[in-house]
């Protein structure tokens, strides 16, 4: 295909930016030794933050958004990969400082990809995508330190979400009871469908809270931030473990030491985007081996590439379920 359909996100001599599909041409991607094409994408928080002009480091324009793709290579210069290759992409400053995969052609770095794994197909690999790669980096983080399921329970926050909803399903199938925190009622059914023992509302974790709560959480998974995080982190009990990977509600912290002087509690911070590549394939792969794909007949919606900027606004609002796969061809 000489041209090929792709979201591109540009910015005025005002300094607005817009989002619109447009097209481009092979010569018009950026520097990288293996050339994909895109089967499946999706709309990630920090994609729909690019969508809506919100993504502060994106400085470069054009701009192709997708922190995520998958597809297949058309031709390749790094020794890993040759054409025919299954592919799949997270982070690494793509859609952000290097066009990413709301696109249907997409030329990337060979040391970016990691191998399809066999039990998945472009489209199941977006549907887990970075949510679920980084949702199973906080559950493998909890269990390196030490946090087993007869210790008690682990709180998920922001548990409707892509992140939450496949942390959720993972802990549960792990034999951990999981407490699950939303602030959609009508998301409870969903939650326990995937395992959730419990389900609380948002509203008691995301106000101003005590430095220190009593103590209930032998482990977490925050994709919160600001007083969420501080409030579960108040109350893990002594030697708990909280995995933080997220700010849907802000990048402050708003809280005291004390969790962490009297009762040992550790907060281990997740980053997806430059995860080195050894832990990136075994999280690939932990997820190859136990990730059920009947999860995502409830927590996956498809959409098309133009879809992906009407249905930002909704992402950024917290109105949507689980995750958002993007058929850049439709």
């Amino acid at each position: 295909m000489s041209r090929f359909k792709a979201i591109l996100i540009e910015r005025d001599a005002s300094g607005c930016t817009q989002a619109r599909v447009g097209t481009l041409g092979r010569d018009d991607l950026p520097e990288g030794d293996v050339h994909v094409r895109v089967g499946w994408s999706t709309v990630n928080y920090k994609d729909a933050l690019a969508l809506t002009g919100r993504l502060p480091s994106m400085r470069s324009f054009p701009m192709v958004p997708g922190i995520d793709l998958a597809g297949e290579v058309i031709d390749s210069a790094h020794p890993d990969y040759a054409a025919g290759d299954r592919v799949l992409l997270n982070g690494w400053g793509v859609g952000e400082r290097h066009f990413g995969g709301l696109a249907q052609q997409a030329r990337v770095r060979g040391d970016w990809l990691v191998p399809l794994p066999d039990a998945f197909d472009a489209r199941t690999a977006m549907a887990i995508g970075t949510a679920g790669y980084t949702a199973m980096l906080c559950v493998q983080a909890l269990e390196h330190q030490g946090v087993d399921p007869e210790d008690g329970e682990i709180l998920v926050t922001g548990a409707s979400g892509g992140v939450g909803s496949v942390a959720t399903a993972l802990l549960a199938r792990r034999g951990y009871r999981v407490v699950a925190v939303t602030g959609k009622r009508d998301e409870h059914g969903y939650l326990k469908a995937l395992g959730a023992t419990e389900v609380l509302e948002r509203t008691a974790f995301s106000e101003p809270g005590r430095p220190l709560a009593s103590e209930r959480w032998a482990g977490a998974v925050d994709s919160v931030g600001s007083h969420t995080l501080a409030n579960v982190l108040a109350a893990t009990r002594y030697g708990g473990v909280v995995a933080a990977c997220g700010l849907a509600q802000g990048m402050d912290l708003p809280m005291t030491v004390a969790p962490f002087i009297l009762r040992g509690v550790t907060l281990v911070g997740i980053d997806s985007v430059m995860c080195p590549a050894t832990r990136r394939l075994a999280a690939w792969a932990a997820l190859a081996a136990e990730f059920d794909t009947r999860w995502l007949d409830a927590m996956a919606t498809d959409i098309g590439l133009g879809d992906a900027i009407d249905v930002a606004p909704q992402v950024l609002a917290g109105r949507v379920r689980g995750r958002l796969v993007v058929d850049v061809n439709r």
